[in-house]
C-alpha cells in the first residue's frame, strides 16, 4: 500500500508542531513530509514533495492559505485551519473542502482524519470530493470574505536600485516584471533594467497582489502590462507583455491567476 503524505502550512511554529503531534497519534501511518511558514513556501514545498494532503492556515503573511489552495487545487486534499468558523462552513459541509477551527479540537481532527482516509481509500487522490466548479466557487467566495476582513495595508510604492554612489527610485507602477537572479532580482521597467539586493520572495510579499502576481518561482509580472496569456501543454502557459519582446513562462502552480481572465 502506498504511503499517504501531508504538508502543514502555518506561520506559528507551535501550532505546526501541535498539529503534527496530534496527527501522529490519530494517524500513525501518515507521513508529514514538509512544514511551511507561509502560503508561498507551501506552494514551493508542495511542488517539491507532491503530498496527498495539505493542511493550510487561512491567515498567513504574503500568500494566504486560500491563495495557496487555489494554486494546489485538484492536486491534493485540502484542509483549512482557521480561527473563523464562518468561512464557507456550508460549502465545507457539502464536501467541497474540510476545515479545522483553532485551537484544533482532537475530536474534530479525528473526524477530519476519518474523512480523509475514506476519500483516499476510495481512490479520490487529488483535489476534493466536490466538482471542480464548486471548489473554485468556494475558494473565490472565501478569498472575497478574507479580503473584506483583512485591513488594507500599505504596499510597496518605490523600488530602490543602487549603482555605485547613486540610487534610483523606480515607481512600482512602471515595473513590467521582476526576475530572480541568484540572490538578487532583476527589475525591468519602462526606462531599463536594474539589479537589486532583494529576493523575489521578499518582493512578492511587499507588492500589491491586485497588480502584481507571481507566475513562476523566479518571476513576478505586473498585470497591467500583460497583453495575452497563451495556454500550453501540461497546465503551463506563456505571458506576452505589451511593449516587451520577452515571453515569460507560467508554471502550473501559478496558472490559477489566469483561469478566469
Amino acid at each position: 500500500m502506498n504511503r499517504i503524505t501531508a504538508l502543514i502550512a502555518d506561520d506559528e511554529p507551535l501550532l505546526r508542531e501541535h498539529l503534527r503531534a496530534q496527527l501522529g497519534k490519530l494517524w500513525p501511518g501518515l507521513d508529514v513530509v514538509a512544514d511551511a511558514r507561509n502560503g508561498r513556501e507551501a506552494v514551493e514545498l508542495f511542488d517539491a514533495h507532491q503530498p496527498d494532503i495539505a493542511f493550510l492556515d487561512v491567515h498567513m503573511p504574503g500568500l494566504n492559505g486560500i491563495e495557496a489552495a487555489r494554486a494546489l487545487a485538484r492536486r491534493a486534499q485540502i484542509v483549512f485551519i482557521t480561527a473563523y468558523e464562518q468561512y464557507a462552513v456550508q460549502a465545507f459541509e457539502q464536501g467541497a473542502i474540510d476545515y479545522l477551527v483553532k485551537p484544533v479540537d482532537p475530536a474534530r481532527l479525528a473526524d477530519t482524519v476519518q474523512r480523509l482516509q475514506e476519500r483516499l481509500g476510495a481512490g479520490v487522490g487529488a483535489g476534493s470530493a466536490a466538482p471542480d466548479a464548486m471548489l473554485d466557487t468556494v475558494l473565490e467566495r472565501m478569498a472575497s470574505e478574507l479580503r473584506q476582513r483583512v485591513p488594507a495595508r500599505a504596499w510597496l510604492q518605490w523600488i530602490k536600485a543602487s549603482s555605485g554612489s547613486r540610487m534610483r527610485l523606480i515607481p512600482v507602477e512602471q515595473v513590467a516584471y521582476l526576475r530572480a537572479d541568484s540572490k538578487y532580482t532583476t527589475v525591468v521597467w519602462d526606462d531599463g533594467q536594474a539589479l537589486i539586493r532583494k529576493s523575489i520572495r521578499e518582493l512578492a510579499d511587499e507588492l500589491d497582489p491586485e497588480r502584481f502576481v507571481q507566475i513562476h518561482r523566479s518571476a513576478i509580472v505586473n498585470l497591467h502590462y500583460v497583453r495575452e496569456v497563451v495556454r500550453g501543454m501540461n497546465e503551463t502557459a506563456d505571458v506576452h507583455l505589451r511593449g516587451y519582446a520577452e515571453v515569460l513562462p507560467v508554471s502550473r502552480s501559478y496558472l490559477h491567476h489566469f483561469r478566469q481572465m
